[in-house]
């Protein structure tokens, strides 16, 4: 017999997967030109010049058996020591190298610290609208997740239903701000009130309630907003980080993750992230990338671009009456659906070579994502099927 569950998630492509492919499908038959595909978070800017020219140079001046060799498991000491010490330059914390694990992306590195924390019977919590593999990741954990309607008017907490939810099997809550699928960044005020939150429910549940920060859009933000560092204000968090957004690499598979020395029994919490890694078959993350995302690490794309695309987007979308919640990261938006149905919308958008993906999906119905990391002339050239569409309820 075989394990059904694997077998369904390998058969089942998700709802945003399922809609790239239509893309292409479409694209062949009427020309790329003619399809909006708004469906995958994939970065549309190149990596800055500085990536190519660090691989090439370490590709050309290291010596090959080290650079394509085995890394220790948590990754190279000197990479690091280089992440750690661009963490503390930009966010005045004292991270140490043996705080850092390194990953195969950010959904390894929340995979290790699920499956490090998570025996069977927790429950973890997650903030609607949240991203879909959590639910797999978790499960794949051996926990339950507990999802928390969204605050639809802010994208903010909704604090009454969390501290509602929280229980004595609660191991772990995941935050990812700014957000995807809305764009939203929890304010300062916003993380203040949920760190108080956990400290309470720690304090009564007579064990640590672990924050897991999910950041890899953390570079990508608009109108100067600040995203606040959640280990600064709550000492059990543990950090989930990727550089596949900030540094347009996401095939290259780079990422960490943070467990910070404030930590309750930090030792043993690292070491239950070292064994996840062991158990899931990571062995070490990619050796070339770990070194040059580590010296590229306070770098960033051309975010501009995506700003002016959520300016035009943002724009077109409310003059043709739709409601939408302004980003301020990511590269995503999540207006609300003109049908309440929101997959009875999106359907209809495919009519008009609209790709956007339901709400449903992200726990927040009456909703769709738009992934606006695209070709800006595409966003200029979609607006006349988007008013096509929104003439369709009007």
């Amino acid at each position: 017999m075989l394990n059904e569950r694997m077998v369904a998630l390998g058969t089942q492509r998700s709802v945003i997967r399922e809609l790239f492919e239509f893309g292409k499908m479409r694209a062949a038959e009427i020309g790329p030109e003619n399809v909006f595909d708004f469906s995958i978070g994939n970065p549309s800017v190149p990596a800055p010049a500085e990536v190519n020219q660090t691989a090439m140079k370490l590709i050309q001046e290291m010596d090959p058996v080290l650079l394509h060799g085995y890394t220790s498991a948590q990754g190279d000491a000197g990479v690091r020591k280089m992440i750690a010490d661009s963490i503390n330059s930009r966010f005045g914390t004292s991270t140490r190298p043996e705080d850092l694990y390194v990953t195969v992306g950010a959904a390894a590195a929340l995979c290790c610290c699920l499956n490090g924390l998570c025996n069977p019977g927790d429950e973890v919590i997650v903030f609607a609208p949240y991203f879909p593999e959590y639910k797999v990741f978790i499960e794949g954990a051996g926990a339950t997740m507990t999802l928390i309607p969204a605050d639809i008017e802010a994208f903010q907490i909704d604090f009454e239903k969390f501290e509602a939810s929280i229980n004595a099997n609660t191991k772990a809550v995941i935050v990812n701000s700014p957000n995807n699928p809305c764009g939203a960044v929890y304010s300062e005020d916003t993380v203040k009130k949920l760190s108080s939150i956990l400290e309470e429910k720690s304090a009564q549940f007579g064990h640590p309630i672990y924050l897991i920060s999910d950041e890899p859009y953390r570079e990508i933000v608009f109108d100067n907003t600040v995203v606040p560092y959640l280990p600064k204000y709550y000492k059990n968090t543990m950090v989930c980080y990727s550089w596949s957004k900030s540094l347009s690499l996401p095939g290259e598979r780079l990422g960490y993750i943070v467990v910070p020395e404030e930590m309750e029994d930090h030792d043993l919490v690292y070491a239950a992230v070292a064994g996840a890694g062991r158990s899931l078959g990571y062995v070490n993350a990619p050796g070339l990338f770990q070194r040059v995302c580590a010296m590229c690490a306070d770098l960033t794309a051309d975010i501009s671009v995506y700003e002016t695309n959520r300016d035009i987007l943002l724009k077109g979308l409310r003059d043709l009456g739709f409601h939408v919640v302004e980003p301020g990261g990511t590269f995503y938006m999540f207006p609300r659906t003109l049908d309440p149905d929101d997959v009875a919308f999106c359907e209809k958008a495919k009519e008009f070579n609209l790709l956007i993906v339901p709400g449903v999906g992200f726990g927040c119905p009456g909703h769709a994502r738009i992934s606006y990391c695209v070709q800006t002339e595409m966003i200029e050239r979609s607006l006349d099927a988007f008013e096509k569409l929104a003439k369709c309820y009007r």
